[in-house]
């Protein structure tokens, strides 16, 4: 993130007192959100960003006091060694970091060089609402680089309060704590833009187009949360639901071809239904051979895309009975991925540039 004085700072204070304290404002700033990433693969980071994750309210909904005893006695004291292990499997050695937090940078250097050339006021910046760099941080930084006016930009197309709710909620006890608040606004949920969804159906045009195979079934799978959620009026199953239908659309295939599932649960509670592993073995048990799956909850890949989906995935369609498997990559820092970024912050930014 370029902090360096502009001549619009120079421009702005110069109608000020000589002896008015320094003050920077005038910017605009825009703060890139995503759930988050261990600073390492080891034991305790791995302890560190599952802790800070797991003991989020809008995360984890049931009794505090049973779950602190869970948490602490059966979760804390193994699963880091087992979550370190998959985390080590992706890893960005190079950089000594997670692809989230590599391609998470990328998307807000290229955002920002786009948008410098719209306007020379606004920053951009990207922040994890778990682990490092802190929505504290970051949110804080951009005050002081003079961004009076800052927009938030949570990257989950599908609103939940355990994402976008709990990634406001982190910048909100930030503003609290300031005696000179910036103003605010949040990205909407983009569920059914139409620029993302024709950004997710070029992406996946283009990966199907470079297999040797052609999927029988392309499956959409989406990050579960607990059906209590739903049931509470969480609306992540509608957006997920209407995502998908939109992109079958788009294709142009049957609803035969396209189906759609939930990844990622955890514990014994009832989570939205079909689960994405299940899903996978039924398929490769009743015949199905050629199977390709995408993402498109996910702006960014991660473990759950490059490790539960590609490798765990694989294996258990692999292992039932499949032969041929795809997971085609989220939209990242691409093309597509910056295109589908720009055109929400430029739309939202409207009357402030």
């Amino acid at each position: 993130m370029n902090m360096q004085p502009s001549r619009f700072d120079m421009a702005t204070s110069a109608h000020l007192p000589v002896d008015h304290p320094p003050v920077k404002f005038g910017r605009i700033g825009v703060l890139l959100l995503n759930v988050g990433t261990p600073e390492g693969t080891g034991y305790w980071a791995m302890r560190r960003y599952l802790k800070e994750f797991l003991t989020d309210r809008r995360v984890i909904e049931v009794n505090p006091i049973y779950w602190w005893v869970v948490l602490n006695t059966m979760i804390l004291p193994h699963r880091p060694a087992v979550k370190g292990k998959a985390y080590a499997s992706i890893w960005n050695n190079d950089r000594n970091e997670s692809p989230l937090k590599t391609i998470s940078r990328s998307q807000a250097e290229k955002l920002g060089a786009e948008l410098g050339g719209v306007d020379g006021r606004i920053v951009v910046d990207w922040a994890m609402r778990y682990g490092h760099p802190s929505v504290d941080e970051r949110l804080k930084a951009l005050k002081e680089a003079g961004c009076d006016r800052i927009l938030l930009a949570p990257l989950y197309p599908q609103y939940s309060a355990a994402t976008t709710a709990s990634a406001c909620d982190s910048a909100f006890k930030t503003l609290m704590k300031m005696r000179w608040q910036p103003s605010i606004r949040v990205l909407p949920p983009y569920y059914d833009d139409p620029v993302y969804i024709d950004a997710v159906v070029e992406g996946m045009k283009a990966s199907l187009a470079k297999l040797t195979f052609e999927p029988e079934i392309i499956l959409i799978s989406f990050h579960g949360v607990p059906k209590s959620y739903l049931m509470k009026g969480d609306p992540y199953h509608c957006h997920c639901a209407k995502t998908k239908r939109l992109i079958r659309e788009a294709l142009g295939f049957d609803t035969e071809r396209v189906m759609f599932s939930f990844q990622s649960r955890f514990g014994n509670e009832e989570w939205l239904q079909p689960y994405t592993d299940e899903t996978v073995k039924a398929l490769a048990e009743r015949g199905v051979k050629k199977l390709a799956i995408v993402a498109p909850s996910f702006a960014i890949d991660c473990l759950e895309t490059l490790e539960e989906l590609d490798v765990e995935n694989r294996e258990i369609f692999l292992h039932h009975g499949g032969e041929q498997f795809a997971y085609l990559p989220s939209l990242n820092d691409g093309v597509g991925g910056i295109r589908v970024i720009r055109h929400l912050v430029e739309r939202e930014l409207k009357g402030w540039i």
